[in-house]
This record gives C-alpha cells, sequence and structure tokens, in this order.
C-alpha cells in the first residue's frame, strides 16, 4: 500500500475533484491518497466522486480552514 499526497488548496470546484481523479489513476488498488482542500464543498464532492467510482472514505476532518480527506482507492 502506498500513501501519496494531493494539495488541492486554493482550487476551486471542479477542479479539486479533477485532481483527485488524474491522481488516483496513478494509483494502484488500496493505496491512499491524503487530499488537503480550503474549497468546503470537496466535502461533498470526493466523498460522492468516490461513491460512484468504486473508492472509501477513511478519514474527512477539518483544521484551520483546511479541508482532509483521505480515501483508500478501489478496483
Amino acid at each position: 500500500m502506498n500513501k501519496a499526497f494531493l494539495d488541492a488548496r486554493r482550487l476551486l470546484c471542479p477542479l479539486p475533484v479533477i485532481r483527485v481523479q488524474d491522481r488516483v489513476k496513478q494509483l494502484h488498488a488500496g493505496d491512499r491518497l491524503q487530499v488537503v482542500a480550503t474549497d468546503p464543498g470537496v466535502l461533498q464532492d470526493i466523498p460522492a466522486w468516490c461513491r460512484i467510482n468504486g473508492h472509501r472514505v477513511l478519514q474527512v476532518e477539518e483544521q484551520n480552514h483546511e479541508y482532509i480527506i483521505v480515501l483508500e482507492v478501489g478496483e
């Protein structure tokens, strides 16, 4: 299992989800991706994208006006 990081700070919808999609294509099933964003829309957009595409959200938190989402890449 690899752990990857994506800095999506200062990007507005739909760019964070597009960047997540592009990054996930480079990963393998079981890998984890930590996304840090400043657009609160990611709290709905990324989990919805994960459900549609078979990935799993492991963690969602907010720290200092930043949103951190950890997802596990599905098959």
